[in-house]
């Protein structure tokens, strides 16, 4: 990409220079700005261009009394972006947000001191979430409510705004760029996960590390007497569903091991890799960031257990009364890709047919008709199960777990991801059906 193309990009304009009215007459008189200080165009450093934008724009506001006011007083559906009023490092990420239908009412860029702040007109989708997020910058810290966004630059960092509009911009003309975007985002999820110690018996840190993340995301957390991390979501009525993954590691990390990465494919440079849970756990944080702005109704509560990985006594351990009300449960902590586990070896069953073919149905909604009910070895799902909860245990995408040629494919993982969404955001698990679910 040309570096011209790119400033016109990263500040809201389009590339093509096909701008009309306002807009057009303020890139004019910014170019004819630019060439009469003998600036080149083609070699123009960003700052320079925000100078001279925002020198002109103030001379055409205080001569041209026809300018909108801020976005607060224009309808964006219907009227063209005041785009000269906006402030200059959130002006790209407001006009390709719009461009893409997620319509904004007022933004402010934080002047350096404060985080960039985003209001739309109308509640998040789980889906315009999903875009915003995978396109914020790693640096960034994004805080999202039913229609505000802030976004936390590091000092120093606000530059980086004007990245989250290019990506932004790139996601509009090719939306396939999104899945891109996303799997740079979940990568760095799953390496924090794997950074941080936690095998049978000892998982304080991990559990820490997850509480501290649950209380943004939850309405209830608990540790309980046993070591087990539980939270509820309330989001209307409806079924209640658990999700649970285990925290523990069969070893810990080797003190000395890097990941290693070939294409989508992570793996240790020693010891395992440790995806035997961590996988699941970061499944669960996604599901969590898209929950709120979903549309399912019901209640989720999440389980992530301890010692899973010597015989499963931390699920077997949760208090009855949490797990009473549970109409159906899902784990996330199956080897490979697309499986849909129903039952320990075809011999004890974890629930009715119906429950798994809600997933074979989801997954092809999904565009993934490949995920397919089988069979599975010991996890937490024999437990839920035997608690008379219907139970699927679903493939993270990790291979020869509990030895040293462990390998994630995190692009399967994601996909988990999105086989849950689809499940969650069209409401296919009801109570009525949960009958038909049981063994």
């Amino acid at each position: 990409m040309e570096k011209w193309t790119k400033l016109m990009i990263r500040h809201g304009f389009h590339p093509e220079n096909t701008e009309t009215g306002i807009t057009s007459q303020w890139l004019a008189q910014t170019f004819a700005t630019l060439i009469q200080r003998h600036q080149n165009l083609d070699t123009i450093s960003e700052t320079d261009w925000i100078e001279a934008l925002q020198q002109t724009a103030k001379q055409i506001v205080s001569r041209n009394h026809d300018i909108p006011g801020r976005e607060t007083l224009v309808d964006p559906t219907k009227n063209e972006l005041p785009l000269i009023q906006i402030d200059p490092y959130v002006r790209g990420i407001v006009r390709w947000l719009n461009m893409m239908h997620i319509y904004t009412v007022d933004s402010c860029d934080g002047e350096r001191v404060r985080p960039a702040t985003i209001y739309f007109l109308d509640d998040l989708s789980a889906q315009q979430l999903a875009i915003i997020r995978a396109c914020t910058p790693l640096q960034v810290r994004i805080k999202a409510e039913k229609r505000k966004v802030k976004l936390f630059y590091q000092r120093g960092r606000i530059g980086d705004l004007l990245t989250m509009a290019e990506r932004l911009y790139n996601v509009w003309r090719n939306p396939e760029l999104l899945m891109t975007y996303r799997l740079e985002t979940f990568k760095h999820r799953l390496y924090s996960l794997l950074s941080i110690n936690g095998k049978s018996g000892r998982e304080a840190m991990i559990r820490q590390m997850l509480y501290r993340k649950l209380e943004q995301k939850t309405d209830w957390r608990e540790i309980d007497d046993y070591g087990n991390l539980l939270a509820t979501v309330h989001c209307g009525n409806g079924p209640t569903i658990l999700l649970s993954a285990h925290m523990d590691t069969v070893r810990p990390f080797s003190p000395k091991r890097t990941i290693i990465e070939n294409g989508t494919i992570l793996s240790s440079s020693r010891g395992i890799l440790g995806a035997d849970d961590r996988a699941g756990i970061a499944v669960i944080l996604e599901i969590l960031d898209f929950i709120r702005h979903s549309r399912f109704q019901g209640t989720l509560k999440i389980a992530f257990t301890v010692e899973e990985e010597v015989g499963c006594r931390g699920s077997r351990h949760i208090d009855p009364t949490f797990l009473q009300d549970v109409d159906a449960a899902i784990v996330v902590d199956r080897r490979g890709t697309r499986d849909i586990v129903t039952s320990y070896a075809s011999i004890v069953p974890f629930c009715g047919g119906n429950y798994g073919r809600i997933f074979e149905t989801a997954g092809a909604l999904a565009g993934m008709p490949d995920w397919k009910i089988t069979t599975g070895g010991l996890s937490d799902a024999k437990v839920f199960a035997e608690f008379g909860i219907p139970t699927v245990n679903l493939s993270v995408g990790y291979e020869h777990e509990h030895t040293e040629f462990e390998t994630l494919d995190y692009k399967a993982t994601l996909e988990t991801v999105l086989l849950l969404e689809t499940v969650l955001e069209n409401n296919m698990i009801t109570e009525e059906l949960v009958v038909a679910y049981k063994c």
